[in-house]
């Protein structure tokens, strides 16, 4: 009796221990808990083996830099070497011919442009303080007026305080720009040799950079290629939208606000127009920061001229709004812009002026890959129904 209770007893545990197992195994919200586990698992021990990585860190470090550049130029270049290649002119000719040109335009740069540009720009280097205390005294003049303190009293806001918490938080973000510039700047050795490698880098990619896909997806097994595959087109394809559709933007404004400066006649209008053009690479927070030493140096001209500059300004971002943004951009991205201010102010203060560039392509290739994954585990979790992702889509 007691060795067929014993054998029943060993048979329920089994049993017990066989439906754990397969709860467990066919269960996917507790596999996906399990992974989330492991993954976690595997974070922590590298952020405790970290060292390990350094000379990983240090390749990726020295290599991003060229790598950014020769990508920002193959997306821009890589459309006219495919129109020549339709026209019959082969790829590598059509390469060594978009070489010349740019050689080319950066001789006339050289030797046209840059001396008067540098000219300027020292000039305003030496005379901005001189501006900017001229800008705050007016500033500061009219806000002491008894109009304004009237408004003060009988809107209840301490405009005094506000403005010294913006021009903090302004001075704060123009030091952490300026000292992320500087340590750019700085690493003189990087950059050199990221100038002297991205010509080489970019040949390779103007050549066989539509070969590379196809290459990489060799390593993958074979039912992972064709979605993978897809993955990499949509990314590519959000990439090159947006760099090529922000730096023509960029171009435009800069042209635009050049011609509006040069009209009312305001001082250092070409350094003003290239420093607006740059800035506005970095999507609604851009055009902010550019105006600001415009701002500064109309006001030290005159009121008028103040005046005059805002009009132009507010003229270029309405064109740019209505006419060219829309026809360059679109709405390829599909992100809302108050997701991209926040991914912009994130990515700078996680990594600097080259979080605040590569901060919207970085959100759109990361959303790309977490949208497609989400199609997946829907797919294969069979906890959405076809209405559930009807309704969703």
């Amino acid at each position: 009796m007691e060795q067929e209770e014993t054998k029943q007893h060993i048979k329920q545990e089994q049993r017990l221990s066989s439906k754990l197992i397969n709860f467990i195994l066919h269960n996917k919200f507790v596999i996906f808990l399990l992974i989330l586990l492991l993954v976690g698992l595997n974070i922590f021990v590298f952020s405790k083996i970290s060292y390990i990585f350094q000379p990983l860190k240090v390749l990726i470090t020295t290599v991003s830099l060229p790598i950014i550049l020769a990508g920002v130029a193959y997306y821009l270049l890589n459309p006219i070497v495919d129109i020549l290649e339709r026209f019959k002119v082969k790829r590598i000719y059509s390469i060594l011919l978009l070489y010349l040109i740019i050689i080319g335009l950066i001789t006339f740069l050289i030797v046209a442009i840059i001396p008067f540009i540098k000219e300027q720009t020292l000039s305003l280097i030496e005379n901005f303080p001189k501006y900017y205390n001229e800008a705050m005294a007016t500033f500061e003049k009219w806000i002491g007026s008894d109009i304004f303190n009237h408004f003060q009293r009988e809107s209840g806001i301490d405009f005094n305080q506000m403005i010294r918490d913006l021009t903090g938080k302004a001075a704060a973000f123009f030091n952490n720009t300026l000292s992320g510039i500087g340590s750019i700047v700085g690493k003189v050795t990087e950059v050199v040799l990221a100038i002297v490698i991205v010509p080489f880098v970019l040949f390779y990619l103007l050549k066989d950079g539509k070969k590379l896909p196809d290459y990489m997806v060799k390593f993958l097994p074979n039912k992972l290629r064709n979605g993978t595959q897809h993955v990499m087109s949509e990314m590519n394809r959000q990439i090159s939208t947006y760099i090529r559709a922000q730096i023509i933007d960029s171009f435009c404004i800069g042209i635009l606000l050049y011609i509006g400066y040069m009209i009312i006649g305001l001082e250092y209008s070409l350094v003003l127009a290239i420093i607006a053009a740059f800035t506005s690479v970095v999507p609604y927070l851009g055009p902010t920061i550019a105006i600001t030493p415009a701002l500064i140096v109309a006001l030290f001209m005159s009121p008028v001229m103040l005046l005059k500059m805002i009009v132009v300004w507010t003229v270029v971002q309405f064109i740019e709004g209505k006419f060219i943004s829309p026809q360059i951009m679109g709405k390829t991205l599909k992100i809302h812009p108050i997701t991209v201010i926040f991914v912009i102010l994130t990515a700078g203060n996680l990594f600097g002026i080259i979080g605040v560039i590569l901060a919207v392509p970085g959100y759109a290739v990361l959303k790309v890959i977490a949208t497609h994954l989400f199609q997946w585990f829907k797919m294969r979790s069979g906890l959405y129904d076809r209405e559930g992702e009807h309704e969703m889509n």
